[in-house]
């Protein structure tokens, strides 16, 4: 359940800080039960904005999570030129514009993060001129309607000191980035076994009224046994206790994870491309 896709993200060098994707291993937790009554009312709002409107609605919050976190609760830790922002590159890799339509957004990132230089952004199907798509891929967005969160007694609130070996399990389960200022985003929680850290889970994105689950991962030898969705559920029972609302992201190629997904209560919201993208290599002119 690892997350390597969505919003704007530069990548310093590309080979440290790859393209969040999804969380893998809970394809292994994965049921065929899924509940036959919710994956009824699964309705994908990428479905509903295709139908014929009188009027043009407004751009949803989740459609820009990660300009919506660094301009909204997330802003303490924002680098920002203009309309273009990102997260320290010690925190994530998230970057991102105010609206993929605006040239001049184009112009504040190449400004933000330098010429010739490799970006992850999501939700953008053209790009100005000058500009190379390096790698596409295809995610899913899902909403929290109908989980259970609740508590874990085994869980564990994670901090600063437990960054090693959180990498260590990062490395071993590769379920997106991580880096040594990560943990500062919101609660990471994990189960350990026989004192070692075997499994985890956290907060990342923090659009206002919502936060992404992130991060969630289980170390090989202990899979099968439902500690991401005890996971899952303990940080969303956080998320709840302070009003917001828990959202994830999939790769849409991880059928065994949005199948897993769905069936503990979330929902398909839209299905985002992310790209990897080349900034111009000269200087933006205005």
């Amino acid at each position: 359940m690892e997350i390597r896709t969505t919003m704007s993200t530069s990548v310093h060098p590309p080979q440290q800080q790859p393209l969040p994707e999804p969380e893998p291993e809970l394809q292994s937790e994965a049921r065929s039960e899924a509940q036959p009554e919710l994956q009824s009312e699964l309705r994908s709002e990428a479905q509903t904005e295709a139908e014929p409107r009188s009027t043009a609605a407004a751009p949803h919050i989740l459609d820009n999570p990660a300009w919506a976190a660094l301009t909204g609760p997330h802003s303490r830790f924002a680098e920002r030129a203009g309309l273009a922002a990102r997260y320290p590159t010690d925190v994530s890799p998230f970057t991102a514009v105010a609206d993929s339509a605006d040239p001049r957004a184009w112009d504040d990132l190449v400004t933000l993060v330098g010429p010739d230089t490799l970006v992850p952004v999501s939700g953008a199907t053209e790009l100005p001129d000058g500009w190379e798509i390096v790698r596409r891929g295809q995610g899913v967005q899902l909403v929290d309607t109908a989980l259970r969160a609740e508590p874990d007694p085994e869980a564990v609130r994670l901090t600063p000191g437990d960054v090693p070996e959180i990498l260590d399990l990062i490395a071993r389960t590769e379920p997106g980035p991580f880096l040594p200022r990560t943990i500062e985003l919101g609660t990471y929680l994990g189960i350990r076994r026989d004192g070692r850290l075997v499994a985890m889970a956290g907060e990342r994105l923090r659009p206002p009224g919502w936060t992404e689950i992130s991060a969630v991962c289980t170390d090989p030898g202990h899979r099968g046994q439902g500690l991401a969705t005890r996971l899952v559920r303990a940080v969303a029972a956080g998320i709840r206790d302070r009003g917001d609302t828990p959202f994830m992201h999939a790769s849409a190629a991880n059928t065994g994870a949005i199948r897993l997904y769905e069936s503990i209560g979330f929902t398909q919201r839209r299905r985002p491309a992310f790209l990897l993208v080349r900034t111009p290599g000269g200087a933006v002119s205005r």
